[in-house]
């Protein structure tokens, strides 16, 4: 099969694109690079997928780069590639926009003039579209309360359009609160871990409460895969099926790493969610996947990565 993956540098792609390599596929990878974190850290990314003779690494940018080269052959493309996050948002929306629609708008736009091999194209999305409180299933109201979530619901609108003018062939996955191995270093688990490993104190935004479905890279990567052979127009919720407050995960990180936080408290983000775990029951009943990484084991995996890279 010949796939595309979009942000194939990043946490998730990389992830993605080394298994879909294990399964004999033939991959190109295209990344561009943005440098919200150190383009260091995804070039290290790639370290396995470059050293496949069926990958192929593109840097570019679907803002500006034309397009339609990349998808010669294609029959899968994987849209994994977006800007990521919530503080950041509120502050450069301009970037959060073409990122995230701008960018998906071009891929959408070429897959409909130059991929007419195409099976199915898989957009990732996040459980951010539902807003404050995300726990339920695929019918729950979407509801965005950060402009991140706003930009990925506007992608998953665009996705439909082209579906229903064009005939292309989407689903669109919502992921939950990926964490594990190569997790970008803004987001909280990764955070705390490196707080911890530096004899750093951690910060917890408002009362610690909050709620996290978590799902396990691994388990994230195999239901996109799974997805793969749904039906065109369908929609998933991607979730890991364990959830834990944040005081929990701190927790078990200390278990874990045989030491303790110092932890600061500051107030609450603007857009945060405050609850979230995912209603799986659709995928589970298409495809019979299950979550096979629990969270203790998960985040005993992200440790020992972190540490690794540490040395």
């Amino acid at each position: 099969m010949r796939c595309v993956v979009t942000g194939a540098a990043g946490f998730i792609g990389s992830h993605l694109s080394e298994h879909l390599l294990r399964q004999g596929h033939d991959v190109t990878g295209v990344d561009a690079f943005i440098p919200y974190y150190a383009p260091e850290i995804k070039r290290r990314n790639l370290a396995v997928s470059q050293g496949q003779p069926n990958y192929h690494f593109a840097q570019f940018d679907l803002r500006t780069d034309p397009v339609e080269p990349l998808l010669a052959g294609a029959e899968v493309v994987f849209h994994i590639a977006a800007m990521p996050g919530l503080t950041a948002s509120w502050t450069d929306f301009d970037l959060y926009q073409g990122c995230n629609v701008i960018a998906t708008h071009r891929l959408l736009e070429a897959i409909h003039r130059a991929a007419p091999r195409l099976r199915r194209l898989l957009y990732a999305s996040t459980s951010s579209v539902y807003g404050r409180f995300a726990s339920g299933d695929e019918t729950l109201p979407t509801k965005p309360v950060s402009p991140y979530g706003v930009t990925k619901l506007a992608g998953e609108h665009l996705c439909r359009a082209y579906a229903d003018a064009f005939g292309l062939p989407v689903v669109v996955l919502r992921y939950f609160s990926v964490y594990g191995p190569r997790q970008r270093p803004d987001m909280g688990y990764h955070k705390f871990m490196r707080a911890l490993l530096d004899g750093k104190p951690v910060t917890v935004y408002g009362d610690g409460q909050q709620v996290r479905g978590n799902t396990y890279v691994d388990d994230c990567v195999a239901a996109t895969v799974a997805a793969v052979g749904a039906h065109a127009g369908e929609l998933y919720n991607v979730g890991g099926g364990e959830a834990a407050t944040v005081w929990d995960v701190l927790h078990r990180i200390e278990a874990i790493a045989g030491r303790p936080f110092e932890v600061r408290q500051e107030a609450p983000r603007p857009g945060d969610q405050r609850y979230t775990f995912a209603d799986t029951t659709k995928l589970r009943t298409h495809f019979g996947w299950e979550p096979r990484t629990g969270l203790d084991e998960g985040l005993a995996r992200q440790w020992e990565w972190l540490r690794g890279t540490s040395t």
